[in-house]
């Protein structure tokens, strides 16, 4: 029995290995195919754009049909209720506003948390004033240009989006 299970328990790990090997590259190029879509998506008018990766931050500078600077893109990670949410949040020029923001990975509750990634709570980030920090609100309508309603019954993945984006603005200012 040792020796059956054992057998099955390598040509099992294997067949993962093969299938992993196969799976990778195919997944690499979806998640740059869809960071690539997220970075026209938060920044409105976006034609082109140049990658910059500086002290472990990734950011996209966003540029119209003649080369002029829209915006910027700006990777953005941290842990969330149930797991690590991936965002992307696009920023104007002049760094007043807010253009947009997309959820490119995440794991909280289904029905719950993960209406981050719904059109409904991504919307309230389209024209957010981008200083003071955001900060959200609960059970009542955002009454400051820099405030979102967080989602009822999901105030942690709302929060967590919101200091998610707040940390990541704050390390990209020290950056550029």
């Amino acid at each position: 029995m040792i020796v059956v299970l054992t057998v099955i328990g390598l040509v099992s790990g294997g067949v993962l290995a093969i299938v992993y090997q196969w799976a990778e590259p195919k997944i690499a190029a979806n998640q740059v195919r869809e960071t690539d879509a997220a970075v026209f998506k938060v920044v409105p008018g976006t034609k082109s754009y140049n990658t910059v990766a500086k002290d472990g931050l990734t950011y996209f500078e966003c540029l119209d049909e003649s080369g002029g600077k829209l915006g910027t893109a700006i990777l953005c990670q941290g842990n969330g209720y149930q797991g690590v949410i991936k965002l992307i949040v696009g920023v104007n020029a002049d760094f007043s506003k807010f253009t947009g923001m997309s959820i490119l990975e995440q794991l909280e509750t289904p029905g719950l948390g993960a209406k981050i990634s719904e059109a409904v709570f991504q919307a309230q980030f389209n024209n957010l004033a981008s200083r003071p920090p955001i900060e959200y609100v609960k059970g009542v309508a955002p009454s400051k240009p820099n405030e979102i309603q967080a989602i009822t019954g999901a105030t942690i993945s709302s929060r967590s989006v919101v200091n998610i984006i707040n940390k990541t603005i704050e390390e990209w200012l020290r950056v550029k």
